[in-house]
């Protein structure tokens, strides 16, 4: 009895192919993996990753394409979050999974938008999980920090969410993973200036529309962990924020009469209520240095 049991166990846990779910007429689906019937993802992880090999694996991502959101968010996504968290990977699948992650978010833009924004949100998992138990090295910490800002910075599909297909969510995806990598106490120096970059190029982009799915406060969340860092003094944080400022560009001379104006002030405005916020309920003295600067931000604007 005891084989038959083993036996059972091992052909629950390989990977299977599922039917394709129903979609709008003119989609098609992506994810091949079968989601568990009993709907219990944690219980479903345990037995997945073990199992699942470059296939497996392979199959997931994809997955995080998919243009059913209950498919690629409720499922792939929430699946990679509890194999992540319940240390169900090896650090070997890990840095596997991140490098294919990685190399997604380097691709041109698709027309669908939703597996850029999705492998951003998985990649910031991997983030996660190597800050609080290590297994990348330092070059591949620091690639991995290129690769976040440089996505983050060049977004340039602004859907957020639309109620027939879910989530995009570029901007706040691309800061979510930023915020993982700003909680790493390896992060350089080096690499943390990447990442203000990277957020100062999102605040108020010149093609974003008004942001109105919370990505100003999830664009604040990495910029006030790194104010917890001691190498970055207060000299750097202003010279940061200035940059933020109103500047000589026509969106800034005349922002009450063009949307581009409108969506400057708005964004910025968002922005610096957010940092300020924060900072200000901060007991953190370091994260507190944010609050005049906010504030500074705040009174520069039309």
């Amino acid at each position: 009895m005891q084989g038959w049991a083993m036996a059972a166990a091992m052909l629950c846990a390989v990977p299977t192919l599922a039917e394709e779910p129903e979609l709008e007429p003119g989609t098609t689906a992506i994810c091949r993996v079968a989601q568990p019937a009993d709907g219990d993802l944690k219980a479903f992880a345990a037995r997945y990753f073990p199992a699942a090999g470059k296939t497996g694996i392979d199959g997931l991502i994809a997955c995080l394409g998919d243009p059913h959101p209950a498919v690629r968010d409720e499922f792939a996504f929430a699946l990679w979050s509890e194999g992540l968290r319940g240390k169900q990977l090896s650090p070997e699948w890990m840095r596997y999974t991140g490098q294919q992650l990685s190399a997604i978010l380097v691709q041109p833009d698709d027309a669908a938008g939703f597996r850029k924004p999705f492998a951003a949100l998985t990649l910031s998992e991997i983030a996660r999980a190597d800050w609080i138990d290590p297994f990348l090295t330092a070059p591949e910490l620091h690639a991995l920090a290129e690769t976040a800002a440089s996505y983050l910075r060049d977004v340039r599909d602004y859907r957020g969410f639309f109620a027939d297909e879910g989530w995009r969510h570029g901007v706040a995806h691309g800061a979510d993973l930023l915020m993982q990598l700003a909680l790493n106490p390896r992060l350089a120096r080096a690499d943390a200036d990447l990442l203000l970059g990277a957020i100062a190029a999102q605040v108020a982009p010149v093609a974003s529309p008004l942001y109105v799915h919370g990505e100003a406060r999830r664009l604040a969340r990495p910029l006030l962990f790194l104010a917890k860092r001691a190498d970055i003094d207060d000299a750097a944080w202003a010279a940061w924020f200035q940059t933020l400022h109103p500047d000589a560009a026509v969106r800034w001379q005349t922002p009450y009469a063009s949307a581009a104006g409108l969506a400057a002030v708005h964004n910025s405005s968002a922005f610096g209520d957010a940092v300020y916020v924060a900072a200000s309920e901060s007991q953190d003295p370091q994260v507190r240095r944010l609050v005049p600067l906010a504030a500074g931000l705040l009174k520069a604007l039309p």
